[in-house]
């Protein structure tokens, strides 16, 4: 058993911290006891930690991770090498002869972690080499995903049924930020944990500050606006319910004037993962995703998550909105919903044809109604849902019990960009104001220009080395770098995050770049020269160029071109060009339009004959609204 100076020794060389968050002490020492145990720990509560510093202080021994995303082994295995603690993934990833010395290695003890997929260790030749393993521990990432209750079942999780099984003598150890009290015990059950340690954190996460807002199509818009001014120079997550929306939302931005960069799944994994990067180095301040975004976000200092739709679940929406104000600062959580939104789940839930699933998908869609529909307090709606039973009345920190934020009572216009209708390029972004947040004292006692230099000293370090920023160093150790400007190693080291191995790696050249700050260095950012969509569609148009061809130029689907286009059409800023549609479809079109009116698409489509598609139709009935107009 170690002693507590053992384990906050092993705290300050790895991780350079100086001490646990709450629960983290107890989790770590109950594994090192060989202890089966069941966390629920909010996201940003530290709970990677709970099972790799036991990991690394069982020497010649491996932890065996499950973990769901291959990005996010990717990643903690590189930063746990800049930690100096020896981790490794199996994957698909890898090379057929990398995954060998992978096996070789493991099987020799040579690393403290090892990254697996549910997927992979499903495989009976996967389970027959791991029991030549010396295994300390199995730590499951994301366990709800083992639970029919929960928000996010995968299958391939309950494979894990068996590891019980065929390691009857290893502990288990099973983690998430997102289970209610039903699918708590499913997982102990699933699992076949025995005698298992408990460890539930409170669900309450008193920094962030909720708010819910019923609202039109175009009140939405204008409020995302005003709430990404509101946190100009900030780290923002939008998210919104489709691909479709996800492009145009960014393209809507940047029209605007707000840099905005976007995540999916369509995405080719390159394209995805250096957007993702971008954001996460503070090069683009706001990323606009699907849920396929956030899964293992290592950001901590993300200032709001606004969602442009509501989520299919409680569970959902509080992973997603805690992935705002992980560093522990003030932060928002923007609900902007509307009545649509719960007609199209209400829809998704028909579609399902399991009875259970389906029943359990109605109680999901009923309580995520009530969450947004209720004038009781958001926080302590979260709590009970997850079982909690909060001792308070009022939590201060939501529309309810607070009242909405000033800002956002009073929607500002949004502004419609003023278009030549020549093939010229516009000028690029506006350059961000610096956040309210900065100028109002959440960080005042650090420079800003220091900050920004730091930033982009990390930037440079993590693509020199092909790593995340994060992995170089969390947000939060650069703002206390700021706040303290080390002038030696030692000094360096009293810095929170910086370990022995990261001080080695990174000290010196930390110290030369705050020397070359104080003589007058500063970042040396060159805004992005990058025409606003709108009038890069309308060139490329000018051009010839096809509605495939602007799509596969801007990196967009072609729906998302085929709605821009249709709007510029309608607003009058693009003449409707006759070859974007078949001459016979539009006569059929628009003798359909003259029977059924403009309003809907819909009946339009049903009308017409099948061969006849929405876009199609989308753009000629953009030209008849725009000359009705000027009739």
């Amino acid at each position: 058993m170690s002693s507590e100076t053992d384990l906050v020794a092993a705290l300050r060389r790895y991780w350079g911290y100086d001490s646990f968050r709450p629960l983290q002490e107890r989790i770590v020492r109950s594994l090192l006891e060989g202890h089966d145990i069941c966390v629920v720990m909010p996201t940003g509560g530290g709970k990677s930690l709970c099972y790799q510093l036991p990991a690394a202080m069982l020497f010649g021994k491996t932890a065996i991770v499950i973990s769901p995303l291959i990005a996010l082994m990717q990643d903690q295995v590189a930063q746990l090498a800049q930690m100096g603690i020896a981790a490794a993934l199996l994957n698909s990833s890898l090379a057929g002869d990398q995954q060998s010395v992978v096996m070789r290695k493991a099987c020799e003890g040579q690393y403290r972690l090892l990254y697996l997929s549910p997927e992979r260790l499903a495989r009976a030749d996967t389970v027959s080499w791991l029991q030549r393993v010396p295994i300390s521990f199995f730590a499951i990432d994301e366990a709800h995903c083992i639970s029919e209750w929960g928000h996010e079942f995968r299958p391939e999780y309950r494979q894990l049924s068996c590891l019980r099984l065929h390691f009857p003598d290893s502990p288990i150890a099973a983690f998430t930020a997102s289970a209610t009290r039903r699918v708590r015990h499913d997982i102990i059950d699933q699992l076949r944990l025995r005698n298992p340690h408990k460890y539930i954190a409170s669900f309450r996460r008193p920094n962030l500050r909720y708010v819910v807002k019923e609202c039109d199509g175009r009140m939405q818009s204008s409020l995302l606006v005003r709430a990404l001014r509101k946190y100009s120079g900030s780290n923002v997550i939008v998210y919104a319910p489709t691909i479709a929306r996800v492009e145009g939302t960014v393209d809507f931005l940047e029209e605007q004037g707000i840099p905005a960069i976007a995540y999916h799944g369509k995405m080719d994994a390159r394209t995805r993962r250096r957007n993702q990067e971008r954001w996460m180095s503070d090069e683009v301040r706001v990323l606009v995703g699907t849920i396929a975004f956030g899964l293992g976000i290592n950001k901590a200092a993300v200032r709001a998550v606004i969602h442009l739709s509501l989520p299919k679940s409680i569970e959902q929406y509080y992973q997603e909105a805690g992935r705002a104000g992980r560093d522990g600062l003030p932060a928002d959580c923007l609900l902007l919903w509307q009545k649509r939104d719960a007609g199209l789940l209400a829809h998704f839930v028909e579609q399902i044809t399991d009875p259970a699933e389906k029943q359990r998908a109605w109680q999901r869609y009923r309580a995520i109604r009530r969450f947004a529909e209720s004038k009781s307090c958001r926080h302590r709606q979260i709590c009970s849902h997850f079982g909690e039973n909060p001792k308070w009345a009022s939590c201060g920190a939501c529309d309810v019990c607070v009242s909405e934020p000033e800002w956002l009572s009073k929607p500002a216009d949004v502004e419609r960009p003023k278009r030549r209708r020549s093939a010229s390029l516009a000028a690029g972004p506006v350059r961000p104001r610096r956040p309210e947040s900065e100028e109002k004292g959440v960080a005042a006692d650090v420079d800003p220009e220091l900050r920004e230099y730091l930033r982009e000293w990390r930037r440079a370090t993590a693509k020199q080395q092909g790593v995340p920023a994060y992995v170089v160093m969390h947000d939060s150790s650069l703002e206390e770098l700021c706040r303290i400007r080390p002038g030696s190693l030692s000094e360096l080291l009293r810095v929170s995050g910086f370990g022995e191995r990261k001080a080695e790696l990174y000290g010196q050249q930390i110290l030369d770049a705050l020397g070359q700050f104080r003589n007058g260095a500063r970042a040396t950012v060159v805004p992005e020269k990058k025409p606003r969509p709108a009038e890069e569609t309308i060139r490329l148009l000018a051009e010839g160029r096809t509605l495939d061809e602007i799509a596969e130029i801007r990196g967009r689907q072609r729906a998302t071109v085929v709605s821009m286009v249709a709007d510029l059409v309608e607003q009058g800023d693009l003449q409707f060009q006759p070859g974007l549609v078949d001459y016979e479809k539009q006569v059929s079109i628009e003798a359909a339009c003259a029977r059924l009116g403009l309003e809907r698409l819909k009946p339009l489509k049903e009308a017409l004959p099948p061969e006849i598609t929405f876009e199609e139709i989308r753009l000629v009935v953009a030209r008849l609204r725009r000359q009705q107009k000027h009739q």
